[in-house]
C-alpha cells in the first residue's frame, strides 16, 4: 500500500469516526436534558443510565447516522484537498481516477463490515438492555391493543383469542382448532386462557372439546387444564417494532419463518429489517463513490456547495428509503424491492457523477 493510500485512507477514517463523535455528543446532552425529568420521576440508577441506557443507546445511533456520515466525511475532507489543489497533482502524476478511488473503496469496506457486524449481531443485543431500561425507568410499557388475534402456532393448528391482556397474561374468549388437510378434527374453546409463570404453562379455563371422529362426536368439557402451546406471552406483550431491534440476523431469519408459518400480518415488517442490513452496509459504497466524485473537482462555491450538495443527496437517499418501506409495509411492494430501490436509484446516480468527474 503506498503512502497516498495510506494518506487518504486516514483522512477518511478520522474525518468520519471525529464527526460521528461529535454528533452523538450533541445528541447524548439532548437526550439527556429531554429525559432527565423521567430518570429523575422514575428514580433511575446512574449506573443504570450510563450503562443500561446509554452504552446501548450510542452504538444504536451510530449506526443509524454512519452512511450519512460517510457522505458527509468523504465530501468534507476530499472537497478540502480539491480547493488545496492535492487532487490536481495527484492525477498530474499519472495516477488514473479510477487508482485514486481505491483507498476510499477500502475506507468503505471497513466502514461497511463495522456496519453490517454491529446490525447483525452488536446492536440487538445492546438494544435488549437499552429496551428493558425504557420499560423498568421510563414508563414505556406496550399495551396489546390488538383485538380478535388469530394465529398459526403449527402446521394444520390455529388459534384465536378476543383480546390479550398484557398485564396480567390472560387471554379471552380462546379456541384452539387443529385441522388434517381441510378437515377439522378438533376444536376446544374457552372462555380464558393465562400464562403460568411457575410452571411454565397455559392454564385454559371453563373449556370445552369437540372430536369429530368420522361420524361420531365426542363433547368433553373441563373447568381447569394445563398444557403446553406453541407459542409465549411475549409475542403478545413485545411491541412489535421492538421486538425486530431486538433480534440478531440469524433469530431474525428464524423468526420470520415461523411468523410465516402462524400467518401473521407484519411480516413484512421483519423482512424489510432483515434486508435494511445487508443494504445499508452496501450504501456505504455507493455514497463514498458519489461523494468522492462530487467533491473531487475545485469548483467556483468551493466546499460549502459540496457540503450542500452532500446534505441534498443524503437526505434525499434517507427520504426516498422511508418512502420506498412505507409502500412495502402498506401497500403491496416487495419488501426486498422496496429496500433496494433507493440503493438501485443511488448506483445509476454514481455512475452519472463518475462519469462526470475529473480523469
Amino acid at each position: 500500500m503506498k503512502r497516498l493510500d495510506l494518506y487518504i485512507i486516514r483522512k477518511f477514517l478520522g474525518t468520519f469516526f471525529f464527526s460521528l463523535a461529535l454528533i452523538l455528543c450533541i445528541v447524548v446532552v439532548f437526550d439527556v436534558s429531554e429525559r432527565l425529568e423521567k430518570f429523575i420521576e422514575y428514580e433511575a440508577p446512574l449506573r443504570a443510565i450510563i450503562f443500561d441506557y446509554y452504552m446501548n443507546f450510542i452504538p444504536y445511533f451510530a449506526n443509524v447516522f454512519s452512511a450519512l456520515f460517510t457522505f458527509i466525511s468523504v465530501i468534507f475532507f476530499t472537497s478540502k484537498m480539491a480547493y488545496d489543489s492535492e487532487i490536481i497533482a495527484i492525477l498530474s502524476t499519472g495516477i488514473s481516477f479510477n487508482r485514486f478511488l481505491v483507498p476510499y473503496l477500502i475506507s468503505a469496506t471497513i466502514i461497511a463490515i463495522l456496519s453490517f457486524f454491529l446490525s447483525a449481531f452488536v446492536i440487538p443485543n445492546a438494544n435488549q438492555t437499552r429496551i428493558q431500561f425504557q420499560k423498568e425507568y421510563m414508563g414505556k410499557k406496550y399495551a396489546n391493543r390488538e383485538a380478535n388475534i388469530h394465529r398459526q402456532i403449527a402446521p394444520g393448528v390455529y388459534i384465536y383469542m378476543s383480546n390479550y391482556s398484557v398485564a396480567s397474561n390472560i387471554g379471552y374468549d380462546f379456541s384452539l382448532e387443529n385441522f388434517q388437510g381441510d378437515t377439522l378434527v378438533s376444536k376446544l374453546t374457552s372462555t380464558r386462557i393465562n400464562w403460568d409463570e411457575k410452571k411454565g404453562k397455559w392454564v385454559i379455563n371453563n373449556w370445552k372439546l369437540r372430536e369429530l371422529q368420522g361420524d361420531k362426536e365426542i363433547y368433553t368439557t373441563g373447568r381447569e387444564l394445563d398444557t403446553l402451546l406453541n407459542f409465549m406471552p411475549s409475542e403478545f406483550s413485545e411491541d412489535p417494532s421492538k421486538i425486530k431491534e431486538q433480534l440478531t440476523l440469524p433469530e431474525l431469519n428464524e423468526y420470520i419463518e415461523r411468523m410465516r408459518l402462524r400467518g401473521s400480518s407484519n411480516v413484512t415488517e421483519f423482512q424489510i429489517e432483515k434486508y435494511k442490513v445487508w443494504s445499508s452496509a452496501f450504501a456505504t459504497f455507493i455514497l463514498t463513490i458519489i461523494g468522492a466524485c462530487i467533491s473531487s473537482r475545485k469548483i467556483r462555491g468551493g466546499m460549502g456547495l459540496h457540503l450542500g450538495l452532500g446534505l441534498l443527496l443524503s437526505f434525499s437517499y434517507i427520504l426516498f428509503m422511508q418512502f420506498s418501506t412505507v409502500f412495502a409495509t402498506n401497500g403491496n411492494m416487495n419488501p426486498l424491492l422496496s429496500v433496494w430501490l433507493p440503493n438501485i436509484l443511488f448506483t445509476v446516480i454514481a455512475l452519472f457523477v463518475y462519469r462526470t468527474a475529473p480523469k
